[in-house]
């Protein structure tokens, strides 16, 4: 199909998300040749991700009626095969993420209903190959489906297959429907790339039920299956709680009583409990004011919050404050679910370990900060939380994890490198870079793949292309546990320098003299602030981490 439009609405969307896209774009349907053939512009390109945009338009051949099951069968797996070997081959040569649209149900059915059921019927082939794609996306990383067949059907078949585009410019997609399909597979982008959303902070009155608690008391609000409106919010709790099992974690900041606000939530009618919060900010401080402390109580950015509000004001006031911050215009309950489900904050493309335990690490955090309290003296703090480091080179279990750590982290970032997976798998496989990933345990829980080091080796030297760190393991020497463990490992392959690098950005200054806080020496300045630092390893070199027990 024609796809420079889809291109270019693509783009925004990317802009929209901190992403700038470079593109290499196939002549109209050379998709095929672009892909089996050798193209040294493509090659030259080096693509990170491949989008192969396709529609029901590029099926030649149907089943007839006078098909058997085997020549059905035949002709769906030879349509399969077509595009599997497409894949491979790419995959082979490119090592690239790829994005493949599935496959929009046809403008007709032949057969009525029953083209459905049939064997023979368009919508039954379309049906099964589609789920063909899904079976290789289900055994294939780095591989991922964008659902056009959903897509179309919520914007309207109809519509999105309106034959006066496709005679006149070849468009598969009815050019209204241009930014639907863009907007989709700029989310898939974004999610590879790690820039998600990460949680929820929500308003209680009239948005996780209706009525104001302080008002018409825990009896008065209007939430549970007994009347219309009360099961519009139950709904919307029930779909905010299934969240969890993607580790969105979900917050509160509500204008209340905190009382009023607890009682409100332990609604015997309620899907959602006290407990499934991480935090509960329920006073009459601006909303605003307490969503940045929800921020920094889980050291995140305020950006990779989504703030749900049924009050416009309240919404504006947040995003004057914070212009990065989602605020989703919800109006009707009967809407909030369709609004933020189309939003795409949450778009999924890998599930990790960590992914799915986030919630319980954001709890053992508020634990561990509660410990902290109790002590004055630091370093016996951090010595109470009989901390466990893990630190050793790439393994293939961690590459989705050390991949989306490297997109996500901005404020623990010497760089700001950002690697897909696929840049992830080759560096781990080219014996000229030493890598490191740190998992840090202590007495509360696993926090997981919490670090991430490449360092490019040159001749004698090592420099570091990559250093991060997740925020919610600031201030505990993971980065001196990191550090002893990377001159270790130069050191077992006889290099003597290791070289480091800050680039400042709006969100990393907090690591503008990590380098000197670990021994490094300054050796060059830019204007921009670009630092440069070096570090002769000594012969005698002495751990500096003192408080973690570390496994290399």
């Amino acid at each position: 199909m024609t796809t420079n439009d889809i291109k270019i609405v693509l783009e925004l969307f990317l802009l929209n998300y901190g992403i700038k896209p470079s593109f290499y774009e196939s002549e109209y349907n050379q998709y095929y040749q672009d892909a089996m053939f050798d193209n040294p512009e493509l090659v030259e390109f080096n693509p990170d991700i491949i989008y192969i945009c396709t529609s029901n338009h590029n099926i030649i051949t149907y089943p007839t009626l006078t098909d058997s099951k085997e020549d059905v069968d035949m002709l769906l797996d030879s349509e399969k095969d077509k595009y599997t070997k497409m894949w491979d081959h790419l995959f082979d040569k490119y090592h690239c993420q790829i994005i493949q649209n599935n496959f929009e149900m046809p403008s007709f059915r032949l057969m009525g209903n029953k083209d459905a059921s049939d064997i023979h019927g368009r919508v039954n082939f379309l049906t099964r190959l589609n789920l063909k794609f899904d079976e290789y996306a289900q055994t294939h990383q780095n591989f991922y489906i964008c659902d056009i067949n959903y897509i179309s059907a919520d914007y309207g078949l109809k519509a999105w297959s309106d034959p006066f585009y496709w005679y006149m410019y070849k468009y598969a997609v009815a050019v209204p429907a241009i930014p639907y399909l863009s907007f989709n597979v700029a989310n898939i982008v974004k999610s590879i790339l790690g820039k998600n959303k990460k949680g929820f902070v929500l308003d209680l009155d009239n948005t996780l039920w209706g009525g104001v608690v302080g008002d018409d008391g825990v009896d008065g609000i209007v939430v549970g299956p007994e009347e219309s409106e009360g099961q519009a919010y139950l709904d919307f709790q029930k779909y905010l709680k299934m969240h969890e099992q993607l580790g969105i974690i979900l917050n509160v900041d509500s204008k209340n009583d905190y009382e009023n606000a607890i009682a409100g939530i332990n609604h015997t009618d309620g899907a959602l409990k006290e407990d499934d919060f991480i935090e509960i900010k329920a006073n009459w401080d601006p909303k605003d004011k307490n969503f940045m402390d929800i921020a920094n109580d889980l050291n995140l950015l305020p950006e990779s919050l989504v703030f749900v509000d049924d009050n416009p004001a309240e919404r504006h006031i947040v995003k004057s404050q914070m212009p990065n911050v989602a605020t989703p215009e919800i109006s009707d309950v009967s809407n909030y679910i369709q609004t933020l489900d189309r939003s795409g904050f949450f778009e999924t493309t890998t599930l990790s370990a960590d992914d799915l335990k986030r919630n319980e690490m954001y709890r053992e955090n508020a634990a561990r900060a509660q410990m902290q309290a109790s002590f004055t003296d630091y370093n016996e703090y951090l010595q109470s939380l009989e901390m466990y480091g893990i630190i050793k080179a790439f393994e293939p279990i961690f590459y989705a994890r050390i991949a989306q750590l490297s997109n996500k982290s901005n404020q623990f970032n010497v760089t700001t490198r950002r690697y897909t997976q696929t840049g992830i798998e080759q560096v781990a496989d080219d014996s000229s870079y030493i890598t490191l990933y740190g998992k840090l345990i202590d007495r509360f829980g696993d926090n997981g793949v919490v670090s991430v080091v490449i360092g490019h080796i040159v001749g004698e030297e090592c420099q570091i292309d990559l250093w991060i760190m997740s925020c919610r393991v600031l201030k505990r020497d993971m980065e001196k546990a990191m550090m002893d463990t990377l001159v270790h490992r130069c050191r077992d392959r006889g290099i003597k320098k290791i070289h480091g690098y800050y680039y400042p950005t709006a969100k990393n200054h907090m690591v503008f003299e990590l380098f000197k806080t670990l021994g490094f020496e300054k050796i060059n300045e830019g204007k921009a602030g670009n630092t440069e630092w070096l570090f002769k390893i000594p012969d005698n070199y002495e751990n500096q981490n003192k408080v973690i027990n570390v496994e290399e």
